[in-house]
């Protein structure tokens, strides 16, 4: 690491002393906002969060921003193995975090909550020092946090991934490509201490998509000769982490046992984060079999391992298509060729690799849930999502006590996703009685809709959750789609089905069996009790050998709620879920009576 001459300005942060560094963050605090500055190799990234209460581990955004300086392009090479900016650099670089801590002052962000974080380029730079100083003189109060790389792998391979997950039981491998360094660990969240121990097993490249640009770049003699060898370093490093983490975690190294015997269900699911690996995923959303791709962010973007290995049709892809690509600026376009090559390294030395999920984390996340207490961190983002008040929650709970009723206990889900097993339950039946002063039809677009476009890169929201409740939500409106929202509708669908052939089904049914809870309670129930009274269900399985199973389903509603409804309609829209719109036809079908309680 480069000598920061005990700068007052300025502070090395390893694991020995990050508690005293990072700070744990106060409930009690009189502001909760935090402004973050990530002087990153290929970008310096400036965030403002709210870390306040009880959306603490939402960690919601304020406001973002970005400036195009690539600290580690700007690195000049004098003698060998000494890496220094040019003053024009340095005073670039103070301006730009001067205007930042301005923005943070203007929002109310008390100058101690501001955290500039940098990384492989500032660990590299000779003169770190006239750096400091340049950012102290324009920006007087700002303390320079340099991350020694197992911190940077903590924060963002690990906790800034993390961040935006629900869990990770049973292990994953988690890589993050910046603009100077690759990073590669195993998470498993049932460990103890799992995030120290995945950044101390975690190991850092100096091949990030900058620097591996320069070295592919070079077609000079040396150049050449010095390709061959950087390549073949990567080649060994990216397999040497592997066999060492391996070597490190026995359910790891079982997965790959098992694939090595010829076991086709032995894959290993990985997490992704950096803005070189989330230009992969760009290019792997362009190319999707769910054409287009209704979702538009990377974030929580889930690929299966044959799409995410397939590097030379993408390298192609990158290479003719003219128009522009979603998530992928001129630069990253550029610096494909060199985050393909990463791909490449790791496909070699992972070649069963599961699903690929890429995160939208990065320092700032890693570094904001590192300063939170354990049980909050490792709370379930989706629950805060919904915060239903004391009063609410009784009468939630007995209207999901409904919907678990209408579905046979004997029915397998452990393949199936749906609202109750994705833990968007909360969510789904909050908003049951929510636009009731709206036609179905429209509330069946605005559901549908709300789902793909509610709370921007909330953690715990995947792309297959969101496509999930946007079926159920919209299902439980019972409304028609006009002619665009019934294309977002099929790539939604499609979305589910890739991962189940009986998920659209189930989030149909789910969602029409809501339709008649909400028909026969029209207003928002009292309690619980009123919820008990009101409606009964139950159900059981038909099975049938050589015809779709059936599933059976008996409502009674009480006299006093069912007078006036029209008994056929509701039976209607609930055996209606049994048949196909959009994707494949349903492999059940569905019988419904529905009488008033006598």
């Amino acid at each position: 690491m480069a000598q920061i001459n005990a700068q007052d300005n300025a502070q090395s942060i390893d694991l020995a002393n990050l508690k005293q560094t990072l700070t744990p963050w106060d409930p009690n605090a009189p502001n909760q906002l935090w402004a973050i500055v990530d002087m990153g190799s290929n970008g310096i990234r400036f965030s403002i969060t709210s870390l306040a209460a009880p959306t603490t581990r939402l960690l919601k955004p304020v406001y973002t921003d970005r400036a195009a300086i690539s600290l580690f392009d700007r690195l000049v090479e004098g003698p060998p193995g000494v890496f220094t900016f040019p003053q024009e650099t340095i005073d670039l670089v103070a301006t730009t975090l001067a205007h930042f801590k301005q923005i943070a002052l203007d929002y109310g962000v008390p100058v101690e909550q501001i955290m500039v974080l940098a990384t492989e380029a500032m660990r590299k730079a000779n003169n770190a020092g006239p750096m400091l100083e340049a950012i102290k003189k324009a920006a007087p109060g700002l303390t320079v946090s340099i991350l020694e790389g197992t911190v940077e792998t903590l924060c963002g391979a690990v906790m800034g991934s993390r961040s935006g997950l629900v869990n990770v039981d049973g292990g994953a491998l988690f890589l993050d490509l910046g603009g100077g360094s690759v990073q590669m660990t195993w998470v498993d969240t049932t460990l103890p201490d799992y995030e120290f121990v995945a950044a101390k097993a975690g190991k850092s490249l100096p091949f990030g998509a900058a620097r591996l640009m320069k070295i592919l770049g070079d077609k000079t003699p040396e150049g050449e000769v010095a390709r061959v060898k950087d390549l073949d370093d990567l080649h060994k490093g990216v397999g040497g982490i592997y066999e060492n983490l391996c070597n490190q975690f026995p359910a790891l190294a079982a997965i790959k046992k098992a694939h090595e015997a010829k076991d086709k269900n032995a894959k290993v699911n990985v997490y992704m984060c950096g803005g070189g690996f989330r230009g992969y995923g760009s290019m792997l959303m362009h190319n999707d079999p769910t054409h287009p791709y209704p979702i538009a962010s990377t974030n929580a973007y889930t690929a299966p391992g044959e799409l995410f290995m397939d590097v030379e049709k993408m390298r192609k892809v990158n290479e003719k298509e003219k128009g522009r690509i979603f998530g992928m600026s001129k630069r990253r376009r550029e610096q494909f060729p060199a985050i393909a090559t990463v791909i490449e390294a790791f496909i070699k030395a992972v070649p069963n690799i599961g699903d690929v999920t890429f995160c939208g984390g990065s320092n700032k996340q890693g570094a904001l849930m590192m300063k939170l207490p354990l049980e909050l961190r490792e709370s379930n983002p989706l629950d805060v999502l919904a915060v239903p008040s004391e009063a609410e929650k009784p009468v939630l709970d007995a209207v999901l006590q409904l919907i678990q009723q209408s579905i046979p206990q004997d029915v397998d889900f452990s393949k199936t996703p749906t609202v109750l097993t994705e833990g968007l339950a909360p969510l789904f039946v909050k908003d049951i009685w929510s636009r009731t002063g709206y036609d179905g039809d429209s509330n069946t677009a605005f559901a549908l809709n709300d789902a793909i476009l509610r709370d921007p890169e909330a953690p715990g929201l995947t792309h297959l959750g969101r496509s999930i409740l946007a079926l159920t939500a919209s299902a439980r409106w019972a409304g028609n789609l006009g002619p665009l929202d019934a294309n977002l509708f099929d790539g939604v669908t499609s979305i589910v089905q890739n991962k189940s052939d009986d998920a659209p089904f189930w989030a149909g049914y789910i969602g029409a069996v809501a339709y008649i809870i909400a028909t026969a309670l029209p207003a928002f129930p009292k309690s619980a009790q009123e919820v008990a009274k009101a409606i009964r269900i139950s159900s059981h399985l038909k099975v049938a050998e050589d015809k779709k199973d059936k599933i059976v389903i008996a409502v009674g509603i009480s006299p006093n709620y069912g007078k006036g409804l029209d008994l056929t309609d509701l039976i209607d829209v609930i055996e209606g879920v049994a048949k196909k719109r959009g994707g494949k036809k349903p492999n059940f079908k569905v019988s419904a009576e529905i009488n008033l309680l006598s």
